[in-house]
């Protein structure tokens, strides 16, 4: 079993499933969870391990409960669309060209998460900031390549 499979067996997505994910509300809400888990680690500096539960109540969030609050949407928005497409990658669709870009993308937003890592293990605003704005875009635009290639596959 690869790895795609793997993640999605993870978050049971199933068809319903993955048109909750493609939800806009769904899309921009784990965007928006990437601040809140920051903080939240970021907060044992004043509540110690109680920061635990922001950490827990983010993870619960975005690996369980997101996929699953928000209704069936159809690839009408940029957001439903890109996650359409990122279906057609699990499935094993992607063409060479999308390959190419996904990996560089997927490399930068690691490097993104190694920077956040880093500002929250140091408390360093810094490299926090850098890491996030770098792990933003490179989503986004993973999000608008996956977008194309839906609209190539429809």
């Amino acid at each position: 079993m690869d790895t795609k499979t793997l993640v999605t067996a993870a978050h049971g997505m199933t068809d319903d499933t993955w048109k909750r994910h493609a939800n806009p509300w769904s899309v921009w809400t784990r965007f928006a969870a990437i601040p809140v888990f920051e903080l939240a680690v970021w907060s044992r500096e004043w509540i110690g391990w109680w920061c635990l539960v922001g950490v827990g109540f983010v993870a619960v969030w975005l690996f369980w409960l997101n996929v699953r609050v928000f209704g069936p949407a159809e690839p009408t928005s940029w957001a439903a669309r890109g996650i359409y497409g990122e279906q057609l990658h699990v499935a094993g669709t992607l063409s060479t060209d999308h390959l190419v870009v996904t990996r560089l993308l997927v490399a930068a937003g690691l490097v993104g998460f190694g920077l956040i890592a880093w500002g929250l293990i140091a408390l360093d605003l810094w490299p926090l900031a850098s890491g996030t704005a770098l792990l933003l875009m490179a989503q986004l635009w993973r999000i608008d390549r996956y977008g194309l290639l839906y609209q190539q596959q429809a």
